[in-house]
């Protein structure tokens, strides 16, 4: 009687499928496709033709950095000390503004997620902002924020000495500004898709929330941490606008591999080739290899 499992009563499925459905009706609940498992043919030229072309589109300007590039002083080049002074104090930044983005944007997205207050909608939307808020926007805006004349700045040099713009410390903090919204999204996502069940179980025990979110909730909701603060790292790394608004561009101080890669285009183009391809090849190296970890963590 059942050895074969009937179709389920009511709705059928459409005749295309009733061959395949007819025995075994389908399992409910998400599913992931194996090789064995996906749709047999060839794509439809429609879809196979603008994904080529936008495949063409992102990947035809890095093989030109590829092809154009200076080989034969490759090595000469990446060893001068700009370039390396430059590399240096992208890598140290972007890590620092990493770091930041860490210990403020966890706990924000976590607020976003977990807690309901009025006005959450608005608090989501501010903090996706920077998003597409022209980068050098947000370098003017921190420049009227913690300039010296800027409405904390002042305030910060005339009681503490403590000034930003035109500094290391500026490099930090406008990195932080334009990458922590990356952070916040990844990990908010993540929170919100994390089964409540395991939370609800340690509180029953007696755990306390700060001990349910440090030995529950962040180890459920890691891999988005972890995706978080790559695309954050990468972000930053990447910063230009904001960093020449607001910390300018002095070498070895505020100098940054874009800011390295702008000033040697209008003198030295080669140059600014070798500085394009290593920024390029730490960045692909990086997130090749933290996006491997945390992919095979969520799987």
């Amino acid at each position: 009687m059942w050895g074969v499992v009937p179709p389920r009563r009511g709705r059928q499925a459409p005749k295309a499928l009733r061959g395949v459905w007819g025995v075994v009706p389908p399992r409910r609940g998400r599913q992931t496709l194996r090789d064995s498992d996906r749709l047999p043919g060839r794509p439809p030229l429609v879809l196979l033709v603008p994904a080529l072309a936008g495949l063409g589109f992102l990947v035809l300007p890095l093989l030109g950095l590829l092809v154009r590039a200076p080989w034969s002083t490759l090595g000469t080049r990446i060893m001068q000390p700009q370039v390396l002074d430059a590399l240096r104090l992208s890598m140290v930044t972007a890590t620092l503004a990493t770091g930041l983005c860490l210990l403020f944007g966890v706990p924000l997205a976590w607020t976003l997620a977990r807690v309901r207050f009025p006005g959450a909608g608005l608090v989501r939307a501010l903090v996706t902002v920077p998003l597409v808020l022209p980068p050098v926007v947000g370098g003017v805006a921190l420049l009227l924020v913690l300039g010296r004349r800027g409405l904390v700045g002042g305030w910060l040099d005339s009681t503490f000495g403590i000034t930003f713009p035109f500094t290391t410390a500026g490099v930090v903090l406008a990195e932080t500004f334009v990458a922590m919204p990356f952070l916040v999204i990844s990990v908010e996502g993540a929170l919100r898709a994390a089964d409540l069940r395991y939370e609800e179980a340690a509180a029953t025990l007696g755990a306390g929330r700060w001990t349910i979110f440090r030995r529950v909730t962040l180890p459920l909701v890691a891999p988005g941490v972890v995706a978080g603060a790559v695309l954050c790292w990468a972000r930053a790394l990447g910063e230009f606008g904001a960093t020449i608004t607001f910390a300018g561009n002095f070498p070895g101080r505020t100098q940054t591999m874009p800011l390295a890669v702008y000033l040697a285009l209008e003198t030295d183009p080669e140059a600014a080739i070798v500085l394009s391809l290593v920024l390029l090849a730490v960045s692909v190296v990086v997130l090749a290899a933290l996006r491997g970890r945390w992919m095979e963590t969520s799987g």
